[in-house]
């Protein structure tokens, strides 16, 4: 086993900073990740998980982003220009599995304003080298398997289908979702490193701006 868990240290790219999450975020999580079209998508567990007001998501996130031994949550905020700081998103970097030397990226959402960006690669980049910095062989991403728009954002990071879980985790509303879980394993991250560094690149040198989807 060469695994180990990483340090709770920010961890800081071009655009984005993810740091370790933190109560004090929940306020402009909300803002940012409490909407319809994220919900729609999957996250915390479909349309009829979306909170109705700012109590039911404090107490959603208060679990949803839990921490421990074996997970370590990440809220999202933006470097440089005019959004310098701001809170778009959160991500989990979690199911540690020394022994097996597997981790899990999952548990993200970010604000539509900035869906399309540089934000998803670099988050994605900067917690797969983690992972793999730290002795991690497979780190797998999935979702629910009728999110098209999710799984061509993780097919697009190089991640490899392993297969379609099926009847594997209850919606918000009851349903049963299928989980359609990807992964990125040692041996190709060299090529997924480049993949996601090209596509950095070609975003220039500009800061991320939120866009107005209202």
């Amino acid at each position: 086993m060469t695994a180990t868990r990483p340090a709770d240290d920010d961890l800081v790219g071009r655009f984005i900073r993810l740091s370790p999450f933190d109560v004090a975020d929940i306020p402009e999580l909300y803002r940012a990740l409490c909407r319809p079209e994220v919900y729609a998508g999957g996250y915390g567990g479909g349309p009829a998980g979306q909170p109705a007001d700012f109590a039911g998501y404090e107490a959603f996130a208060r679990g949803y982003y839990s921490a421990g031994e074996a997970a370590m949550p990440w809220t999202v905020r933006l470097r440089g220009g005019p959004h310098d700081g701001r809170v778009v998103g959160a991500t989990k970097l979690a199911d540690f599995d020394l022994p097996n030397e597997s981790a899990h990226i999952g548990w993200t959402a970010y604000d539509p304003g900035v869906w399309g960006t540089a934000v998803n690669p670099e988050a994605k980049l900067l917690l797969l080298e983690l992972a793999f910095r730290n002795g991690f062989g497979r780190v797998k991403i999935q979702a629910d398997a009728n999110n098209a728009r999710s799984r061509a954002a993780i097919e697009k990071l190089g991640a490899q289908l392993d297969g379609v879980m099926r009847r594997h985790k209850r919606r918000a509303d009851g349903s049963w979702r299928d989980s359609a879980v990807y992964s990125v394993i040692i041996d190709e991250w060299p090529e997924v490193r480049d993949r996601l560094t090209a596509r950095l690149s070609a975003f220039g040198e500009e800061p991320v701006e939120v866009r107005d989807v209202q």
